[in-house]
């Protein structure tokens, strides 16, 4: 090899190395960006000069999407769009790196959503060849376009039993809550009806203890005995009397908790709820929880979340809190705190409790109950 070729060739070589060394450090900056405005000036630094290592950037960005932070996932997702626009426009991107990575299932379906959504500015075949190979697809976002397609389709079957068929099938990949909700609805008109309660893994069998005194609202920070122990045969001084621990299961077809309607509909209360959950493997979730009433969540005897608040409603999937469970029994507590007013709408005192992965599809439990 001659001088001149190989001096070429090293040039390359170093040209190289640096900027994959300068990507990642300008990746870095981006990721380190804080609240109020931390790093934002030397991330927007960044962001422009990604622009001019051009379309090799994309999948380092993409790859940092995976694990960062909200905040820093939209600065990177800027830094992708950007890279990505200016590649569609100068003819060097590369769909086939896309396609590749928004197929891949083990990145985050935060990250391969936005790779697809920018697939598709570069290749328009992409949503028709893709998109019906995701009803099952980990990605809530993704799996839900394949669920719509599915429901268009049933709306359009030429027969009941065509039309049985892909409402079924839509349902097998439905997780959120309007989809599931028309889907549920369309096989009750055939006459194949849905266990809601089943399909979204709302956890309906607890043990209750209470009421415990809360009388102008003063005890959600008081550590009544089940904050401290979890003697299932013991019994407390109530409010009013002594309780004890009972095993109830609501049967409402919503899942929800009923605390007035099981126990009775007391004021100025506080009642605990206690049940187990067995999981397959350790595993990062999400602890989905409705409520009209302040409430505390403990998992394994650790509090995950604690929220005072009085009757702002109760919407399905109301609070979401990403949370791990282990291989193997979990245990979880509920404090449930009601006030003393006296409006009719200020009179629910129930709460849902599902367990979920991040695309919102029920986690199994090997058998839900309140064991101890």
């Amino acid at each position: 090899m001659s001088r001149l070729r190989f001096a070429l060739l090293l040039g390359v070589m170093l040209s190289t190395s640096v900027q994959a060394a300068d990507t990642g450090e300008l990746i870095g900056k981006i990721q380190s960006v804080g609240k109020r405005g931390a790093g934002h000036d030397v991330a927007a630094v960044a962001i422009k000069q990604l622009q001019s290592v051009g379309i090799e950037a994309a999948i380092p960005i993409l790859n940092a999407m995976d694990d960062a932070n909200p905040l820093a996932f939209n600065w990177l997702q800027v830094a992708f769009e950007s890279v990505v626009d200016s590649a569609i426009k100068d003819g060097s991107v590369s769909a086939k790196d896309l396609e590749a990575f928004a197929l891949d299932r083990t990145h985050h379906g935060r990250s391969r959503r936005v790779a697809f959504d920018w697939l598709v500015k570069c290749d328009e075949t992409a949503t028709e060849r893709l998109i019906p190979q995701m009803l099952d697809d980990p990605s809530g976002p993704l799996r839900r376009e394949a669920v719509a397609r599915i429901i268009d389709q049933a709306k359009e079957g030429s027969s009941d039993e065509a039309k049985l068929v892909l409402w079924k099938k839509a349902l097998t990949g439905a997780v959120d809550k309007d989809q599931v909700d028309e889907i549920a609805k369309a096989l009750e008109k055939l006459d194949q009806p849905v266990n809601l309660v089943q399909h979204f893994g709302l956890l309906t069998e607890w043990r209750v203890i209470g009421p415990f005194d809360n009388t102008g609202m003063k005890a959600f920070d008081v550590a009544y005995p089940p904050e401290k122990e979890l003697n299932f045969d013991a019994e407390y001084q109530g409010k009013t009397e002594t309780v004890k621990w009972e095993n109830l299961a609501s049967k409402r077809k919503d899942g929800s908790f009923d605390l007035a309607e099981l126990t009775a509909p007391h004021k100025g209360a506080i009642d605990y709820a206690y049940t187990e959950f067995t999981s397959s493997g350790d595993q990062e979730v999400e602890f989905r929880l409705a409520t009209a009433n302040a409430w505390k969540l403990w998992v394994n005897g650790k509090l995950v979340f604690a929220r005072e608040e009085y009757h702002r409603g109760m919407q399905f999937d109301q609070y979401i809190v990403r949370g791990e469970i282990k291989k193997g029994k979990n245990t979880f507590l509920m404090k449930v705190c009601q006030n003393e007013q006296e409006q009719d709408w200020a009179q629910r005192w129930a709460f849902q409790f599902r367990i979920v992965d991040d695309s919102g599809r029920a986690v199994a439990d090997k058998g839900q109950g309140p064991r101890d």
